[in-house]
């Protein structure tokens, strides 16, 4: 019965394929056969190539300007993060939604159970992590001369108290190491602070952009744009800060790859053992934004149903 099954995924896939005129058109049917049979391989596959491709974006930029000085002000480098969340979502989110993030991973499973099941989760992040450990780890191929040339005219040692300075291109520091060198100005409590809201207020944009309320050409094609430029003025305004993560995923995964590049403990615990922050700030502060979202504004479209779009 399973091979009738899979013979019959095959005859489609070569129905669909037929004018793919690509060399690889018998590897992509073979490969669409497997994603009929695994949908939650083929959306894990789209969560950890589109972690990837955002988390690149981000931390080159942020190597680019912090090493090479390439960017000239904090907005250039939050516009970069920007265009990369809005092209991630846009390659990626028809086939997985393109949560591209544990906390929104995490929001939609408490939020949305029957859409995104709890099964799903556990995949979803490794996928993510995954995806964000192989940025990292692309980060420091093309950037790693360029680092170490940084750390020798500033005197930095990898692993030793300063070397974040260099460790920020990977992992993330309250406060900004590149603004505020050996300061105490934010509190682990205050950027556990920030680090929540403003993931709360990036989940809060995420479902009142993907709202069945608007038209579904806004919500296919508007929406990743606004989503990424959300992430890019909340960068903008508190990567002083905490250097604005949001992103379990983003932090961890490059933090890995510092810690084995020989920065050490600078990496994993961090600084004032810091590093918790960026993982538990976003999970409490995603749910908490949607459920804002879904509390005080679903109600008022139920009370005026004459606002609403027709699909």
């Amino acid at each position: 019965m399973d091979h009738v099954e899979e013979d019959d995924n095959f005859r489609k896939d070569e129905d669909n394929l037929e004018e793919d005129e690509s060399p690889f058109a018998p590897l992509k049917r073979r490969i669409s056969c497997l994603y009929n049979r695994h949908e939650l391989l083929a959306e894990c596959t789209a969560e950890f190539i589109g972690t990837f491709t955002m988390v690149m974006f981000g931390i080159c930029s942020v190597s680019a300007a912090a090493i090479i000085g390439a960017q000239s002000g904090l907005w250039q480098v939050a516009v970069v993060w920007g265009f990369g969340v809005s092209l991630s979502i846009y390659a990626t989110g028809p086939i997985s939604g393109a949560h591209l993030n544990p906390s929104v991973s995490f929001a939609f499973a408490l939020l949305r159970p029957r859409s995104f099941p709890f099964y799903k989760l556990g995949p979803y992040i490794a996928a993510q992590m995954l995806g964000s450990i192989l940025a990292g780890v692309f980060n420091l191929y093309c950037f790693g001369s360029a680092i170490r040339n940084f750390e020798t005219d500033h005197g930095i040692t990898p692993g030793q108290p300063g070397s974040e300075r260099s460790a920020m291109v990977f992992g993330e520091y309250f406060p900004n190491p590149a603004r505020y060198p050996d300061s105490t100005i934010v509190s682990v409590q205050g950027a556990l602070w920030i680090e929540a809201f403003g993931t709360g207020v990036l989940m809060f944009m995420i479902l009142s952009m993907t709202s069945p309320t608007h038209p579904k050409i806004f919500r296919e094609s508007g929406a990743p744009f606004f989503i990424g430029f959300t992430v890019a003025s909340l960068i903008s305004l508190f990567a002083p800060l905490t250097q604005a993560g949001w992103n379990p995923a983003r932090d961890f995964g490059p933090r890995i790859v510092a810690a084995i590049a020989g920065y050490g403990k600078i990496a994993i615990p961090g600084p004032r053992n810091g590093f918790w922050i960026y993982i538990v700030g976003p999970m409490i502060g995603a749910p908490i934004g949607g459920a804002i979202r879904d509390v005080f504004l679903e109600p008022a479209i139920t009370v005026h149903p004459s606002n609403k779009v027709t699909l």
